[in-house]
């Protein structure tokens, strides 16, 4: 289990530019986060989506956010993210925990 303190801090550093996670928070570059534990790819109301990131069909858990995190374009190929992701596993779980927090 990661530690959301430290979540929130790489989220801050490394995601706030382009996502948000309060309630009826704006879309940036990436869509509003908010709910996004249990909601399927490609699903944020509002926010344009690849088809890759519609198609995808998973649906968003700690479980797949540690596979995602780690190397996005990989785990969804055609994904419009930009971020190269999160090498390091304690990393990608400190910041599970703080959006499992700060998303619902």
């Amino acid at each position: 289990m990661g530690d959301p303190a430290k979540g929130a801090k790489i989220f801050k550093q490394k995601c706030s530019q382009c996502h948000t996670t309060e309630a009826g928070g704006k879309h940036k570059t990436g869509p509003n986060l908010n709910g996004l534990i249990g909601r399927k790819t490609g699903q944020a109301k509002g926010f344009s989506y690849t088809q890759a990131n519609i198609t995808k069909g998973i649906t968003w858990g700690e479980d797949t956010l540690i596979i995602y995190l780690e190397n996005p374009k990989k785990y969804i190929p055609g994904t419009k993210m930009v971020f190269a992701g999160l090498k390091k596993k304690t990393e990608r779980l400190d910041l599970i925990a703080y959006l499992k927090d700060a998303t619902k």
